[in-house]
């Protein structure tokens, strides 16, 4: 991870500020909901009650951290809500910070422009409920950065669950109405003069009917609802 440390500015022992020594390239930004009871995956929670929701939510967060913890990159958590340090996140592994703006594009592009400022020459945001998402997935994303100005990982319901780039293009989190069918089309316009790399289509996890029929999923179901018999 990147290596984080104090320096005083002027002699001063009391006067220090935090410097940032990148140990890569390449910087991934994770967006998480704080997880919550009756605050995350609400849309999932309408069908299968917050409790369930949550308990998904748990899980898809410690999947997000098994896949992300080998990728050669620095990484960083950027909460919804507040920075936890004692949590399923190592703090040797992966840098804490918290979400910054009104909606969800001026986040993302407050975290893109804070990681560009720290040195880092290609980042890449994902989310954290990709169950559909592995380790190499995210490796080849900043494979085709080295060749491409951006790389996007379309989502089967119109958005995008990975965006890549090598500097800020600030058009690609303006004007999107976000969370409906229409931010991946939008967003491939605004990238339309520059070299886009697109990786596979993928489902990620909103809805029940996104996980109705995956066994794994099954254990958190209420039992009305389970499909498959979880083992």
């Amino acid at each position: 991870m990147a290596i984080l440390g104090l320096k005083s500015t002027d002699g001063n022992e009391n006067s220090k500020e935090i410097f940032h020594f990148p140990t890569s390239k390449n910087a991934l930004i994770i967006f998480t909901r704080n997880p919550e009871l009756g605050k995350c995956k609400t849309r999932l929670a309408a069908k299968v009650g917050d409790e369930a929701a949550l308990e998904i939510y748990k899980f898809l967060l410690q999947h997000t951290v098994k896949i992300t913890t080998p990728l050669k990159a620095d990484k960083f958590v950027y909460y919804s809500v507040e920075h936890r340090e004692h949590d399923g996140w190592d703090n040797s592994i992966f840098s804490k910070k918290v979400q910054n703006g009104e909606d969800l594009g001026t986040r993302m592009q407050q975290a893109f422009s804070e990681i560009f400022k720290l040195g880092y020459e290609r980042a890449i945001i994902i989310g954290s409920d990709m169950y559909d998402m592995d380790t190499q997935d995210i490796q080849n994303a900043f494979t085709a950065l080295e060749t491409h100005d951006a790389v996007i990982g379309p989502a089967e319901d119109g958005g995008y669950y990975l965006l890549g780039m090598k500097a800020v293009h600030e058009a690609v989190f303006k004007n999107k109405t976000w969370g409906t069918d229409t931010v991946l089309a939008a967003t491939l316009h605004d990238l339309k003069d520059l070299k886009v790399a697109k990786l596979e289509e993928k489902n990620d996890v909103d809805y029940y009917e996104d996980i109705q029929d995956i066994e794994v999923f099954q254990q958190f179901f209420p039992s009305e609802l389970k499909k498959i018999k979880y083992t």
